[in-house]
């Protein structure tokens, strides 16, 4: 039985598929029309996902569409009478799902009475807790999704047992933790979207001066519950203004805060203004009143659903320095967020949410690695150097056995160099893991700024990632709960911070991927090789890019290599180096 999850006309559509229970591939858009976030219709996914199966879209048994139009239906018609040019958007939104069929038929150049489907509509949230629970080493477990807004719900909350979900509650629009983020991101001159993850970074520079106000902004009661002080936001009178339609552009995010902010908390940062204390003090307030207010409700489902673990999902999930807390301010012993916690990972969801919670068929895989994306031969990798500039820039170009090839690679990083580092599958979610990675030495105190000058060009306060070998977690950070997904960030052991000061954020904390050799022998054994030489089993990883999606294909990955100033690329079993890379200086 096949079942394929899309999530189109939204902000990273993606397409999955799962084959009698197992996932067999799942993949955002924008890693084929290399377009940051990109919403539209997943043709390109959809296609990679039904031939990594090996079959056509007229044998796919059921199509799941994690959007239900009839969810919260009374709230939506009260919105579309206080708001009628927002309903007009709703509709022009909803038109398109309608049409999904014909979507579907013209991308894969198919009759549409040739799709024998089963089509179903699933609700946002109980799509986003499916991608969690159902994909979870857990039998039973607490759960918790929590976003900016989908099928006009913010938040929801349940248990899951076996293959069955229980949902407990919900909060509705406009009160939001993903919109409170948002808009006083936006506040702060960050105002692209998906600039969340940068505020978060820069949080971690500042001090929590206003949480007086930010109690006010966002305020809590004795329950799991929460509710936005509205007067300090906007979206509750005009909708919130998401442009996200269009496959070929970034989604695009109206003003969310309103002048009672600005009133409140002084002017709202121009986003090419200097980024001031007040700045720095409002991202950390920000940050740490939504750790207040989420482990108020954690704790509080803990103490109604009596589990030791909880499960994870929406893009408030993506909140590494929050879950790195989450062991010290509940009494979860537990957690698990999958690698696309955030909107991709709807398609997931909604396949395992038919599969089980439709269907019921009973549990038989668990999510243990990311690699979930497209992945090519050693003969296609080898065409693609052959075909590429490499040959005739003066490029030292080997082939070598695997054990050579992170022997190799391990010294090229030991002596200072910056890697390139293309392997296997492609990773699901937003975070590079091992497969897509640029990856450095994290014993240089100046590594971070020598990466963000010659490739990454980012902020000075975004961190960057180490990768450790799972076995000796414990021994470089506080805590040595597996974190494969880079989920989490836990706090480096003082002893070890001046050891990797390159992955160590200005607070002590690294956004950590704990590495088996299960999950994904060669990037492991490249850590052990790295580990052998120097005696620090640990790894400074960064995503393959440069201001663009990770890179998919080998070709990709040679271009972004040629016009960045990275040192040594890694194509499977190819090792290239560049003339004259040299050993950078201490």
């Amino acid at each position: 039985m096949h079942i394929l999850g899309i999530n189109a006309y939204h902000g990273n559509s993606s397409a999955a598929l799962v084959s009698d229970g197992r996932l067999v591939a799942a993949v955002e858009e924008e890693r084929f029309n290399r377009v940051k976030y990109a919403a539209g219709f997943p043709s390109a996914a959809i296609r990679y996902c039904l031939d990594a199966a090996g079959i056509t879209l007229a044998e796919v048994d059921h199509i799941a569409i994690p959007r239900n139009p009839w969810a919260r239906l009374g709230t939506k018609l009260w919105y579309a009478l206080k708001m009628p040019s927002f309903a007009r958007e709703r509709a022009k939104v909803l038109a398109r799902f309608v049409g999904i069929p014909e979507a579907l038929a013209e991308a894969l150049d198919i009759a549409p009475d040739k799709i024998r489907a089963q089509f179903h509509r699933v609700e946002h949230h109980q799509a986003h807790l499916a991608s969690t629970f159902f994909v979870s080493p857990f039998e039973q477990a607490a759960l918790l999704s929590a976003d900016g807004l989908g099928d006009f719900a913010s938040t929801m909350w349940g248990t899951g047992r076996g293959n069955r979900m229980h949902i407990a509650g919900a909060i509705a629009f406009p009160h939001s933790l993903g919109m409170y983020y948002t808009a006083v991101s936006q506040y702060l001159g960050f105002r692209k979207f998906g600039d969340e993850y940068k505020v978060m970074g820069l949080a971690a520079y500042g001090e929590p001066a206003y949480m007086d106000e930010f109690r006010r902004i966002v305020r809590t009661n004795g329950g799991i519950g929460f509710r936005l002080g509205l007067e300090y936001f906007q979206h509750h009178r005009t909708g919130p203004e998401m442009t996200w339609r269009d496959a070929g552009k970034t989604p695009e995010l109206g003003a969310m805060f309103s002048d009672y902010m600005a009133e409140r908390l002084g002017p709202a940062r121009d986003p090419a203004a200097s980024v001031e204390k007040v700045h720095r003090d409002g991202a950390a307030t920000l940050q740490a009143r939504l750790e207040e207010v989420l482990f108020k409700m954690l704790r509080a489902l803990h103490a109604r659903t009596g589990q030791k673990a909880v499960c994870l999902a929406g893009g408030v999930a993506f909140n590494c320095v929050a879950n790195g807390k989450i062991f010290d301010q509940t009494p979860f012993e537990q957690i698990f967020v999958q690698p696309a916690a955030g909107d991709a990972g709807l398609a997931v969801g909604a396949a395992y949410f038919i599969h089980h919670q439709v269907l019921g068929q009973p549990r038989s895989f668990v999510m243990e690695n990311a690699y979930w994306g497209p992945g090519y031969t050693p003969e296609q990798v080898r065409a693609a150097v052959s075909a590429s500039r490499l040959r005739g820039e003066s490029m030292a170009i080997s082939e070598l056995p695997e054990e050579e090839i992170a022997k190799e690679a391990a010294k090229e990083i030991a002596a200072g160099k910056i890697l390139g580092w293309f392997q296997g599958r492609a990773e699901w979610g937003p975070r590079a893991l091992g497969n897509r990675s640029i990856v450095a030495d994290p014993r240089r105190a100046d590594m971070k700024d020598i990466l963000n000058a010659r490739i990454k060009h980012r902020e000075m306060f975004r961190p960057f990632a180490p990768s450790v070998l799972a076995e000796i977690t414990g021994e470089y950070f506080e805590k040595s709960y597996p974190c494969p997904f880079m989920t989490q960030a836990y706090s480096v052991r003082p002893e070890k911070r001046a050891v990797i000061p390159a992955p160590t954020h200005v607070d002590g904390t690294g956004r950590l991927q704990t590495v088996t050799r299960e999950a994904n022998p060669r990037y492991w054994r490249l850590i052990r090789e790295f580990g052998n030489l120097t005696g620090v089993p640990v790894v400074l990883n960064t995503s393959f890019n440069d201001n663009e999606p990770i890179v998919c294909r080998p070709e990709e990955a040679i271009e972004c290599f040629l016009r960045t100033k990275m040192d040594v690329l890694v194509l499977g079993d190819i090792l290239v180096r560049k003339p004259g890379s040299a050993e950078v200086p201490r």
